[in-house]
Formats: structure tokens, sequence, C-alpha cells
């Protein structure tokens, strides 16, 4: 009858570890390690509600540190280009912008780019604009606040 716990920590250990390799999303990994705390502890006490505490301490501690570690390494942060230090400059506008007509072209930096209005309102020829995003070889301005 003491053994009984075990066999229940362990077969939730074997099910959190096989979801874990099924899904390789860090998404089960921490009951993993919580199941396997409670185990340990299984063997020394035979307090279920010892087990239990145990078992949540160490899967939320292991959730709290390890998590974001884990993340940094599994999705890396995306890496800035040279072409995202245009955001934020001004430019001025060299072809009227018409997000309608998919027309419009600025100069930033002595660099001419596709330009379509943030807004979708017309910005015409000789506007000083402000860069918000880009997207692709587009650039997306608004006209700037002088």
């Amino acid at each position: 009858m003491e053994w009984i716990p075990s066999v229940i920590w362990l077969v939730l250990l074997v099910l959190f570890a096989i979801a874990e390799a099924a899904t390789v999303a860090l998404v089960s990994i921490w009951f993993a390690a919580g199941a396997l705390a409670a185990l340990l502890c299984s063997i020394i006490t035979g307090d279920i509600w010892i087990q239990i505490f145990v078992f949540v301490v160490v899967s939320a501690i292991t959730l709290a540190v390890v998590r974001p570690l884990a993340r940094k390494h599994i999705f890396p942060h995306r890496v800035p280009t040279n072409a995202d230090r245009v955001i934020g400059r001004e430019g001025v506008i060299t072809q009227d912008v018409d997000n309608v007509a998919s027309t419009g072209a600025v100069i930033i930096g002595g660099m001419a780019w596709t330009a379509r209005s943030e807004t979708g309102a017309a910005i015409p020829e000789g506007t000083v604009v402000t860069v918000k995003r880009i997207e692709g070889v587009k650039l997306y301005v608004a006209p700037a606040q002088r």
C-alpha cells in the first residue's frame, strides 16, 4: 500500500515525459520535473499532501526559472536589419502616395523606397513624412508633425 503513490508519480512522470517528447513545445516538462520530485518525496515520506505540495512547488519553480531561459534559446529574438533603421526617420515624398492606386515613393537618407500611407489618406509629392513601420520593401509613412 505504501508503494501506490510512488507508482502513481512514476506513471505521471512517464506520461508527462511522453507528452513533452511528442510536442517538443515546452508544455509538460515542468510537470515531469514536479512528478520526479514528488516520486523522490514519496520514497522518503508516505504523506500524500506533502508529495502533492512538492509536485506543485517544484513544477511552479521549474516553470518560472527555466522557461524564460529555454524560450530564449528555442525562440531567438528577431534580429533587426539595416532596413529597420529607417523607422522613425523623416523623408520627402517624391511620388504622390495613394494606397488605392498602389503608388508612392519616398527618399530616406538618400535611398528611394516604395511608400504607403499609414492612415490610408493620400500624401502629395514634396510632403515631409515620418516612417512608422516597414513591411518588406514598403515604408508606411505619415506626415511629419512640425
